[in-house]
């Protein structure tokens, strides 16, 4: 199973942007919220999801989207389960520490 991941570095600070393979370069609406998972925030390395986990393991920021990322980051305690939003049935989440 594959998860593009980019890096995104600003004053200092990593988020770290991954999806699902499959929903590169789609958009999700519902209502009046929309996700567009393009390539310019989203599409970096194409990595095994594993490896894209350990990377998502030591982020202080992320925004994740896909069934498998997050279930994978719900899996490893990365994610509550409660933290994930559905839009037109596809999950998301971002973590933020501060």
């Amino acid at each position: 199973m594959k998860v593009y991941l980019k890096i995104h570095r600003r004053n200092g600070i990593e988020t770290i942007a991954c999806c699902d393979e499959l929903l590169i370069d789609q958009e999700f609406k519902e209502g009046n919220l929309r996700i567009e998972i393009n390539k310019q925030f989203f599409g970096g390395t194409l990595l095994d999801i594993e490896e894209a986990l350990e990377i998502l393991k030591e982020a202080s920021f992320f925004n994740i989207v896909g069934e498998n990322i997050t279930n994978g980051a719900i899996n490893l305690k990365i994610l509550p389960e409660d933290g994930v939003r559905k839009i037109n049935g596809i999950p998301m989440a971002l973590k933020m520490m501060f």
